[in-house]
């Protein structure tokens, strides 16, 4: 059985302006895919999300409490293997009051494999280099993947 608490921390890749985390969890991969892909199951661990849809170009929020609705929108997915995921969070922008921007949004993508024992899930989130405060940006969501990772593999293996 694999636990969470052997799962390592987000990784800050400051030259490639992107956030890293993999993690394993004791579950099937078809379980973990729902769990990334519909948004009954994204809100149970996440944020509450929201989409016009399925497939790639789908497009909706997802609400933090706390800190508020962001834009989100399905950029790819290979099923089940992996969904790419746009979201407009910059947190200057927000603290601001301005209204998002695509151009400063960030891109994350969840990519499955099966591994002994249940799933290996690594997220990379990219494009801080257009954020306005992009170290900021990368040290808050690489703090904010091992949460909500975290909680996700708490569901999933809670639910085993």
């Amino acid at each position: 059985m694999v636990n969470m608490t052997d799962n390592e921390a987000s990784v800050i890749d400051e030259g490639a302006f992107s956030v890293r985390r993999s993690i394993s969890i004791d579950a099937p991969i078809e379980k973990v895919w729902r769990a990334i892909t519909e948004p009954e199951h994204i809100s149970r661990w996440f944020g509450q999300t929201v989409l016009d849809g399925t497939g790639v170009g789908a497009a909706g929020t997802m609400t933090f409490e706390g800190y508020g609705t962001i834009p989100i929108r399905v950029e790819a997915i290979d099923e089940p293997r992996s969904v790419t995921y746009r979201w407009s969070n910059d947190d200057a922008v927000r603290r601001a009051g301005l209204e998002d921007d695509e151009a400063r949004s960030t891109v994350f993508t969840f990519t499955l494999d099966e591994i002994a024992g249940g799933t290996s899930l690594t997220v990379v989130e990219t494009g801080f280099d257009r954020t306005t405060d992009p170290a900021a940006n990368m040290a808050d969501h690489a703090v904010g993947w091992v949460s909500e990772l975290d909680k996700l593999v708490a569901l999933l293996e809670g639910d085993a």
